[in-house]
């Protein structure tokens, strides 16, 4: 991975807050509706909690979005089981490069992945992934 961001060592100082509680809380609930949207995996669940995940590593000349090929629509009524990231992989070109971390969402109907990305000129890099 390239050096880190400005804003992913800020994020990392402070700390998740807690956060994690939200993902741990809603382990075992069933999904109303989950979907990508305003870059960020939004869950509805049928109690009508919710959360999002996105990343919070924005500094500033940095691309940042989330992409799936997975039909999301599929993993409706049926129970969140857990959520990994898998490690970064990284491509670069003479002026560009992508880093990409795999967020796997384990559920009752099996995994979805959604990709994170960062696009920098090597200045910016890594990821803050962030559960709200």
């Amino acid at each position: 991975m390239s050096q880190l961001g400005l804003g992913v060592m800020i994020n990392m100082l402070c700390g998740s807050h807690g956060r994690i509680e939200k993902l741990k809380a809603s382990i075992g609930k069933k999904i109303k509706k989950v979907w990508l949207g305003n870059n960020r995996l939004n869950f509805l669940f049928n109690d009508d909690t919710s959360f999002y995940i996105f990343d919070d590593g924005q500094t500033c000349c940095e691309h940042r979005y989330m992409h799936t090929d997975d039909d999301l629509d599929y993993y409706k009524n049926t129970k969140l089981i857990d959520i990994e990231i898998a490690d970064v992989q990284q491509k670069e070109d003479d002026y560009t490069i992508v880093e990409s971390q795999f967020m796997k969402v384990k559920t009752g109907k099996g995994v979805f992945t959604v990709v994170n990305y960062n696009e920098h000129n090597g200045y910016y890099g890594g990821f803050w992934i962030k559960i709200v």
